[in-house]
């Protein structure tokens, strides 16, 4: 996807505050801690036609008004997702100012996840 210079300038300034990690690393996080919580930050058609099977859906455009009420416990490990790894840097430097403090961005996201052969599900 071709992503505007803006939007690219916006990530790009918020990417050195976000820890990334690889799927390797998100699936052993979410093996290690049965309570880290996999979120897909995509808009509602995108989760509709496939999404990785043990992720909650908190799309980007109600993020930061559904959180607290989502995940409540600042201290939870989140693994955040998007279509390639943009917005899930966003969404997690948003949960960061909320005083979310153990949040990671999934590198490659949905469309690493899908090639990767990871376990998905579509909206039925």
């Amino acid at each position: 996807m071709n992503h505007s210079p803006g939007f690219l300038k916006v990530v790009d300034e918020a990417r050195p505050r976000v820890k990334e990690i690889t799927l390797e690393q998100a699936r052993e996080r979410l093996a290690r801690n049965p309570k880290a919580i996999l979120i897909d930050v995509r808009e509602d058609l995108e989760w509709q036609n496939g999404h990785a099977a043990e992720a909650r859906h908190l799309g980007k455009g109600v993020f930061e008004r559904d959180l607290e009420t989502t995940v409540p416990d600042p201290n939870t490990e989140l693994l955040m997702y998007c279509g390639g790894g943009y917005r899930s840097i966003l969404t997690c430097a948003s949960a960061q100012q909320m005083g979310y403090r153990n949040v990671f961005s999934i590198i490659g996201g949905y469309k690493a996840m899908a090639q990767s052969g990871w376990p998905m599900k579509k909206k039925e």
